[in-house]
This record gives structure tokens, C-alpha cells and sequence, in this order.
């Protein structure tokens, strides 16, 4: 059974930091590659940052870019995102995403954490 656990989520003040996590299982991680999106009431689904399967190469959405950083421990089965300097536009529902870097419409998402940052 394929399942995508978020937790780190919460309420922040502007400035301040939290660490998601995301543990994985029911799949072979080391081969896929991990996102985590988030989703604002009336705002569509957007990409914060991207990992490859192996962690060399990661990407992130222009709004974040400088502030959070993703990362990922294969032997843990976990994917992380570090968010600092926090804003209250960051506020949202963050997802994990998981798709294979093998056969990519095997894709999975997590139920979603929510962090509120205050201002």
C-alpha cells in the first residue's frame, strides 16, 4: 500500500521557519523523484520544489526560490522541505508528490500538511 505521510506543518509568525517531512512507503523511493506543491484557498495547486531520485539536481518555484530548500534521505524514505523567512503569502495546504523517474505516470500524493504563517 502506497502511502505519502506529511507532518511539520503549522502556525508561524512572518520571518520564522518550519521543516515538512514526508515519509514514503509501499514504493521503491530511490527511484522517484519528490515535489512538494501547495495549494491556497481560490489559487490552483503550484510547485514549490523538486528533487531528483538521487537528491544532484533540484528545482524551485520562483516565489521560494533563496528561502526553502528541499532535500531527501533515500535510506530514511523521506523527503523534506525546509522553509525559512516565512511569509504570510506562503500560507497554504502542502502536498508530496511522488512520480517515477521510470515509468512517470506512476505518480502518488500525500493527504497534505497545512502551514499558516501570521503576520
Amino acid at each position: 500500500q502506497v502511502q505519502l505521510v506529511e507532518s511539520g506543518g503549522g502556525l508561524v509568525q512572518a520571518g520564522g521557519s518550519l521543516r515538512l517531512s514526508c515519509a514514503a512507503s509501499g514504493f521503491t523511493f530511490s527511484v522517484y523523484a519528490m515535489s512538494w506543491y501547495r495549494q491556497s484557498p481560490g489559487k490552483e495547486r503550484e510547485l514549490v520544489a523538486y528533487i531528483t531520485s538521487g537528491g544532484g539536481t533540484t528545482n524551485y518555484g520562483d516565489s521560494v526560490k533563496g528561502r526553502f530548500t528541499i532535500s531527501r534521505d533515500n535510506a530514511k524514505n523521506t523527503v523534506y522541505l525546509q522553509m525559512n523567512n516565512l511569509k504570510p503569502e506562503d500560507t497554504a495546504v502542502y502536498y508530496c508528490n511522488a512520480r517515477s523517474q521510470i515509468s512517470s505516470y506512476l505518480v502518488y500524493w500525500g493527504q497534505g500538511t497545512q502551514v499558516t504563517v501570521s503576520s
